[in-house]
C-alpha cells in the first residue's frame, strides 16, 4: 500500500496512541478492541515502510518517522473535522482552543481564567481536558491540545526529551504547603515547622509504586505513616477536615481548601518549591491561542499576587518569559494528579 492511501482511521489511531501512551488506553479511548487497533498501526507502518511507534515495556513512544507523520497527521484531521462540522451545518471553530490541565490547576486557575475569559473574548471557544503532566506532554505532542498547564518541581529538568523542545513559560513559582484539619495542635499558629510533621498521619496518593508518598511531606527522616490513600485532590481534603490526617497542597489551592482545613506553610528545612508551567509546541501559536494564554498569565499573577502566606509582603510572580531548555522536572507534585496508569514514570510528578 502507498502512503497516500493510508486511511483516516489509521491516522486517527495512532493519534490516539501517541496521545494515550498505549495501545490498550487508545483502544479504550477510541472504543475498538486492542487487536483493531494493533492492525491500524501495523497497515500505517507498512504503508510509512517504518517504525513510527517505539515499543517499551512501559509504553510507546514516537519514533522520528512517527512525529514526522503525525505532525501532517494532525493538520489533515483537523481539517476533516472542521470540513464536518460545516457540512452538518454547525458554525466553524476557527476560534476554539484546545486546553489541558493537571488536576489543582483545574481547581482554581482554570475556573477563574474562563470566566475572565467570557466577559473579554466572548468568541473564543475554549475546550478542556484535565490529565496528569506526562499524559498532557502526550496530548501536545500528538496535536490533541494547543496548551497545557504543567507541574514541575527541583531539579527543574524539560518535561520530555523529544524533539522539537517544547515552549515552556513559568506561571508561578510558590512553595508547597500542608493541609491540616482546623482543630489540630498544628493549625494553632500561622506556619508549621518540618520538625513537628515527624510522627504525623498522612493522607497520600495512589498505593502502587513511589506514588504511594504522594501527598506526604517530601524528605521526612521517618517511614511515614499512611493512613488513608485517595487519588482525587478533594477527597483528601475531606479527610483531611474529617482529621483523618495531612496531607500537602501546592499554595493556589488554599482558595479552595474546605471548611474545616487549614493551608499553613511550612518552615525548616529545604524549600519545597513548585512550578506551575504553561506548554505549548512551537513555532508561534495561532491568534486565539496566544489570547487563551494570556488571560492564564493574567489570572495566575492575580492569584500569585495577594498579601504574602504569612502576612507579609505580596508574593511576587516570576518572570513569564518562556524558560530556557534544561530548566524543569517533572515530580510528585503533592496530591493533585492521578495515577496515570499507562506509563512509567514511576514517582515522577504526574
Amino acid at each position: 500500500m502507498d502512503f497516500t492511501d493510508v486511511s483516516l482511521t489509521a491516522l486517527r489511531v495512532l493519534r490516539a496512541v501517541a496521545d494515550r501512551g498505549t495501545f490498550t488506553a487508545a483502544a479504550a479511548a477510541l472504543g475498538y478492541t486492542q487487536s483493531a487497533v494493533s492492525r491500524q498501526i501495523a497497515a500505517i507502518e507498512r504503508a510509512a515502510g517504518a517504525e513510527l511507534l517505539e515499543r517499551r515495556r512501559d509504553g510507546v513512544r514516537l519514533t522520528a518517522a512517527g512525529r514526522l507523520v503525525l505532525r501532517r497527521a494532525a493538520v489533515v484531521l483537523d481539517e476533516i473535522d472542521a470540513a464536518a462540522r460545516e457540512l452538518s451545518g454547525l458554525p466553524g471553530q476557527t476560534g476554539t482552543v484546545r486546553l489541558g490541565w493537571f488536576p489543582s490547576a483545574g481547581a482554581v486557575l482554570v475556573p477563574r481564567a474562563l470566566a475572565a475569559l467570557r466577559a473579554t473574548d466572548p468568541d473564543l471557544h475554549v475546550v478542556g481536558r484535565e490529565g496528569t503532566t506526562p499524559a498532557l506532554v502526550r496530548a501536545l505532542r500528538a496535536g490533541s491540545v494547543d496548551l497545557a498547564l504543567l507541574a514541575s518541581a527541583p531539579p527543574f529538568r524539560p518535561p520530555d526529551t523529544e524533539s522539537p523542545a517544547l515552549v515552556l513559560t513559568t506561571l508561578t513559582e510558590r512553595p508547597l504547603h500542608v493541609a491540616v484539619p482546623a482543630h489540630h495542635p498544628l493549625a494553632r499558629g500561622e506556619f508549621v515547622d518540618v520538625a513537628d510533621l515527624r510522627g504525623q498521619r498522612w493522607i497520600a496518593g495512589s498505593p502502587s509504586g513511589e506514588d504511594r508518598l504522594m501527598g506526604v511531606w517530601p524528605g521526612l527522616d521517618e517511614r511515614p505513616e499512611i493512613a488513608h490513600t485517595a487519588r482525587d485532590w478533594l477527597a483528601k481534603l475531606q479527610l483531611v477536615a474529617a482529621g483523618c490526617g495531612l496531607t500537602t497542597v501546592p499554595a493556589a489551592l488554599a482558595p479552595a481548601a474546605p471548611e474545616g482545613v487549614r493551608v499553613l506553610p511550612v518552615r525548616g528545612g529545604p524549600q519545597e518549591q513548585r512550578r506551575l508551567l504553561l506548554a505549548r509546541l512551537p513555532p508561534e501559536p495561532p491568534e486565539p491561542v496566544s489570547r487563551l494564554a494570556a488571560a492564564l498569565r493574567a489570572t495566575a499573577l492575580d492569584l500569585d499576587t495577594p498579601a504574602g502566606p504569612w502576612g507579609g509582603p505580596p508574593v511576587q510572580a516570576p518572570s513569564l518569559a518562556p524558560e530556557p531548555r534544561g530548566g524543569h522536572r517533572l515530580h510528585d507534585l503533592t496530591l493533585e494528579e492521578e495515577e496515570d496508569h499507562d506509563q512509567g514514570q514511576g514517582g515522577q510528578d504526574r
